[in-house]
């Protein structure tokens, strides 16, 4: 079996023509191309998960602090609020904010993670899946299926357009790991292959023009907070999704109109530090701080 990862409307027309999952489909021929069985792909999967587990625990520590300083104990506080204080949008939202904070606060600590797509928007999925599997009791095989339906569509972004902020501003990094996110939380549903992709087309059309600003050009401000963000983008998604709520636009146009934006967009507002938050008064003063 062979997978054009060229248009994610089609991936998903294959997988309902062989009456699979997109996460099926993917495992297979993934299996194929790489001449391993299905059960030491689904273990490559489960280690990199395991890594995300990892990075979650040790960002929700008391102290943790990025080597620049910008960064880092944003998690713990939530965590924290979350289990003694006001839960404006219920315990599973404001888990998924504090895990998307952990794991990207540890990245910038210099941590281990799984860049999914990009270690800029490295807290995304970690957080949308730990957090569905905490709360709706999803075993570790089951999260393992649905990053692969996540991969899926970070491929096929990949392919006709793109995961860098350097190209495409932040809706292409943080957007792209929103997308994944809300198509492997349908997947975990079994919402169906349609559902999955609707998500998707629902995360791109709410990031549309997102830039990439970071201050001092580090990945810290205000990317770790646009990975909360971006979870919180997923659950929306998914959860419009899975109602059976469709995007008129097709997912596909909805990809390429983020790299049409992002193509648009000047060279100040992806990822050089020369526009947007990384210029205000502060954020140069910050910059300067750190140069010293």
């Amino acid at each position: 079996m062979q997978i054009k990862y060229n248009s994610l409307s089609a991936v998903a027309d294959l997988a309902i023509e062989n009456n699979m999952s997109i996460a099926e489909l993917v495992i297979k021929e993934q299996a194929e191309s790489m001449v391993l069985s299905e059960a030491e792909i689904k273990a490559k999967m489960l280690e990199r998960y395991n890594i995300m587990k990892k990075a979650k625990e040790e960002g929700l520590k008391e102290g943790l602090v990025s080597v620049s300083g910008l960064t880092g104990g944003d998690a713990f506080k939530l965590y924290k609020y979350r289990e003694n204080g006001i839960n404006i949008c219920g315990n599973i939202f404001t888990k998924g904010l504090s895990y998307a904070l952990a794991v990207n606060e540890y990245n910038a600590a210099m941590g281990k993670i799984v860049a999914t797509p990009t270690a800029g928007s490295c807290g995304i999925l970690p957080a949308a899946m730990i957090t569905m599997q905490e709360e709706h009791g999803f075993c570790d095989e089951e999260i393992v299926e649905a990053m692969f339906t996540a991969s899926a569509v970070g491929m096929v972004v990949a392919t006709i357009a793109n995961v860098s902020g350097a190209e495409g501003g932040c809706q292409a990094e943080c957007g792209s790991a929103a997308a994944m996110s809300a198509a492997a939380i349908c997947e975990l549903f079994k919402a169906g292959p349609k559902a999955c992709i609707n998500a998707v087309a629902i995360t791109f059309k709410n990031v549309l023009g997102l830039v990439c600003d970071p201050v001092a050009g580090l990945v810290e401000v205000p990317c770790v907070k646009r990975n909360a963000s971006g979870v919180a983008t997923a659950f929306m998604a998914a959860q419009l999704a899975i109602s059976g709520i469709e995007s008129k636009i097709p997912v596909d146009e909805t990809i390429l109109t983020m790299k049409s934006v992002g193509d648009k967009m000047c060279s100040s507002l992806k990822e050089t530090a020369e526009g947007g938050l990384a210029v205000t008064p502060c954020g140069c003063a910050l910059s300067k701080k750190l140069m010293v």
